[in-house]
């Protein structure tokens, strides 16, 4: 069955413009309720929680009251990272959770992410079925059907002792400087206190939201600002949470990038050689070929999946492994959460660095990134490229001549018409001659 409304990561848009729009949270509320708890073992209980949108009071609102018109009773809890939601929904035994955010996405974006009340994203097949409801008229049984709501006002509090509960007993950040981006998003409260409780001197930026600045030039996807105030502040590394805190990326002593792929590495070297293991990675498509070599040499094992977190999921519980993780931050430590928490996956790079004794540049050090890039070419409409002779055979000259130490990827967007062309190697300028011969090809085919 095709897909009306959710994508690999929830429903996200445009504020105002379908499917966002308070009517049809509203009405998402109420099919969701219906559905979550048809399928709960637990009370009907769900939890709420949002980013720091200004649009994310009036989305709250409509689905409290559908979800309450569903026989729901709602917990608030105000904004709170995604991963937080995650943990939370276990934590309360509530049938799901449900956040408001549209992630690292400007202020004008907004969308919803749910989990099961394992803290997993919903299976396909609920979210077909709330899809289904979507359709049918918004009915209640009355008043003594209706659920109820609360404000629950220590869930943050609960997020913060869970994340330095995920450090070995007794781990200090004291005598480190750590300059912190919180992109005046849902980390702005929970982040700064993390740090600091742990004894870190902490040098806080992007936390203090106004509903209109979150990812506006901070956090993740703008690094500019904390790599300046790394190296203004003499911090012993940066730390860049995106809008919702499910992804991070970090700043080394020299105001250097360290992404996901080389927190990915960092993590799963630390965990080999301490005695606990690394049973294998998840990565997707895009995961740069050096941090495939560097687990290689490591003997730990990796494999690829399709862009998105909830691949990287499956692939990790398919496996029985627990570490993976795309290049843009969103790294995933499953034996701590059940999704990508910023914070957490910070604190385990940071417990590699202190055990180490080495700097977080000496660490990344390890793993050698090849050059890699990528040209969009906009169709005039989704096409199937798969059976195209002539671009494949593009693709087989250029593989030929990167002569096995690189790759080369055409991947469709999801969500535009576009075809996305990356040649990976370990000369830069192959690289860039490749991919755009290769895109040339492409548009001359197709565009």
């Amino acid at each position: 069955m095709s897909r009306k409304y959710f994508g690999t990561d929830g429903i996200r848009g445009r504020v105002g413009e379908h499917p966002v729009t308070a009517d049809f949270m509203l009405k998402l509320g109420w099919a969701a309720g219906q559905v979550l708890t048809r399928h709960a073992k637990s009370k009907k209980r769900v939890l709420i929680g949002k980013d720091t949108r200004v649009s994310g009071y009036m989305f709250e609102s409509a689905l409290e009251a559908g979800l309450i018109a569903a026989g729901v009773d709602v917990d608030m809890l105000g904004p709170m990272p995604t991963p937080a939601i995650a943990y939370l929904t276990r934590a309360f035994r509530a049938s799901a959770g449900i956040v408001i955010s549209a992630s690292h996405n400007p202020v004008e974006d907004n969308g919803i992410k749910f989990f099961a009340a394992d803290g997993y994203k919903l299976p396909d097949d609920i979210e077909l079925e709330i899809e289904a409801l979507m359709d049918q008229p918004l009915v209640t049984n009355g008043s003594f059907s209706l659920g109820k709501a609360r404000r629950i006002t220590d869930a943050t509090g609960r997020y913060i002792e869970f994340c330095k509960g995920t450090l070995p007993p007794g781990f200090s950040l004291s005598g480190l400087r750590v300059a912190l981006d919180c992109a005046n998003g849902a980390t702005y409260n929970a982040a700064p206190k993390v740090f600091k409780e742990l004894g870190a001197q902490t040098i806080t930026m992007g936390n203090a939201p106004n509903g209109f600045n979150i990812n506006d030039q901070c956090g993740s996807t703008h690094m500019a600002g904390l790599q300046a105030l790394v190296l203004e502040e003499k911090a012993d590394f940066g730390v860049a949470l995106d809008g919702d805190g499910d992804r991070v990326l970090l700043v080394d002593e020299h105001g250097e990038i360290v992404d996901g792929d080389e927190l990915i590495y960092i993590i799963a070297q630390y965990r080999q050689g301490s005695g606990q293991g690394c049973s294998g990675v998840a990565g997707t498509l895009m995961s740069n070929l050096g941090l495939e070599l560097a687990l290689n040499e490591m003997n730990i094992p990796f494999t690829r999946t399709k862009v998105g977190d909830r691949y990287v999921v499956e692939a990790l519980n398919s496996n029985g492994w627990t570490l993976g993780g795309e290049a843009s931050g969103h790294v995933l430590c499953g034996d701590l959460n059940t999704t990508g928490d910023g914070i957490v996956a910070a604190l385990q790079v940071i417990l590699a660095v202190s055990e180490s004794g080495k700097t977080l540049s000496q660490l990344k050090a390890g793993m050698s990134k090849f050059p890699q890039t990528m040209i969009n070419v906009r169709l005039a409409k989704k096409i199937d490229i798969s059976n195209n002779q002539v671009i494949n055979q593009a693709v087989a000259d250029a593989e030929q001549k990167l002569d096995g130490r690189g790759r080369v990827l055409l991947r469709p967007s999801g969500t535009e018409p576009l075809i996305r062309v990356m040649v990976e190697g370990e000369d830069q300028i192959l690289v860039d001659q490749l991919v755009a011969d290769i895109a040339k090809i492409v548009e001359q085919q197709v565009g």
